[in-house]
């Protein structure tokens, strides 16, 4: 048992002991050969069986996932992305990479997250907090070195009222008190560079860590900014990144006056994304939102050498 645990210890920090796919879109004998001899290292045969179900599909390692950013409209594109038909996404958000109980857990749990899926699909999981984790870029390396990535990126200064925003409410809902932003956004009479949110949106320092792993030719960033204002042109670059037949269409989108943001039709059903989306960002000092701004000018311009390609953020 010991030598059994050891080896499968080994399997997980060791990037060449896991099977790798050749291209995104695996034909189905690689996909299944890939599954079942990783199923076979890692697995009891019982464990096994539970992966695969009657009707051909089974839980298979992601091929791609969405690593952020927070509050970039992640669940947006999730949810906007299977819309198409070669698509099986994970309903929750795994924290596989990022929270060491999870971790520790090994690559056997992980698929045990996933959904069942068929073949000819690409099974896809979204954790945002992954962008921004130390040491998620290697983990994910040393699963699948071939791994498609998904990154979806907003106006910092936006993404730091946003993340503001969604803590607030979460604090209201429990009835409990939250500083305003500006106890947040200040400190000693200028802005608090050590708060988390706007760590969180210096993209350049945490894209760096990614490209010591993947190439920027796996890593495709979508404008979270444009998604809102207009999805499917954004939604056709990610079919072409992950060289799904085009599905999805014009019509698969709906502006919903009431919401404010565009919903999804989907087979004569329509859905929205959930309240908590859209949610009005707090009123802050016109100064301070400048400040806010000029702090993130040289980061976003570094940022945007990295990547090759500007945004249209303040």
């Amino acid at each position: 048992m010991a030598a059994f645990l050891l080896g499968a210890v080994l399997l997980i920090v060791q990037p060449q002991i896991v099977p790798s796919r050749p291209a995104i879109n695996s034909k189905a004998e690689t996909s299944q050969t890939v599954q079942r001899e990783l199923l076979k290292k890692t697995s009891q045969k019982n464990e096994f069986k539970e992966n695969i179900h009657s009707n051909g599909s089974c839980r298979q390692l992601p091929q791609t996932v969405i690593i952020g950013v927070r509050k970039g409209g992640t669940r947006a594109l999730l949810e906007m992305l299977s819309l198409h038909p070669d698509i099986a996404a994970a309903e929750s958000e795994v924290h596989f990479f990022d929270w060491e109980d999870h971790y520790r857990n090994g690559l056997q749990w992980y698929i045990n997250q996933m959904p069942f899926s068929y073949p000819h699909q690409i099974t896809v999981e979204k954790t945002p907090a992954y962008f921004t984790s130390p040491k998620v870029p290697e983990r994910v390396y040393n699963m699948n070195q071939s791994m498609r990535l998904l990154l979806i990126l907003r106006d910092p200064s936006e993404r730091v009222l946003s993340d503001y925003t969604q803590v607030f409410y979460n604090h209201m809902q429990k009835h409990k008190p939250y500083p305003s932003i500006e106890q947040f956004l200040v400190k000693d009479g200028e802005l608090n560079v050590d708060y988390k949110a706007i760590n969180r949106s210096l993209y350049y320092v945490h894209m760096q860590n990614w490209l010591k792993y993947f190439p920027l030719d796996h890593i495709h960033i979508v404008d979270g900014d444009k998604l809102i204002k207009d999805p499917f042109p954004e939604i056709e670059k990610v079919e072409r990144f992950l060289k799904l037949s085009p599905q999805i269409n014009a019509s698969n989108f709906y502006f919903n006056k009431t919401k404010g943001f565009y919903c999804l039709r989907d087979s004569g059903r329509e859905r929205c994304l959930h309240e908590s989306k859209g949610r009005a960002h707090p009123q802050v000092d016109t100064q301070l939102l400048e400040k806010l701004h000029e702090y993130f000018h040289e980061p976003n311009k570094k940022f945007f050498e990295l990547v090759g390609r500007t945004f249209d953020w303040h």
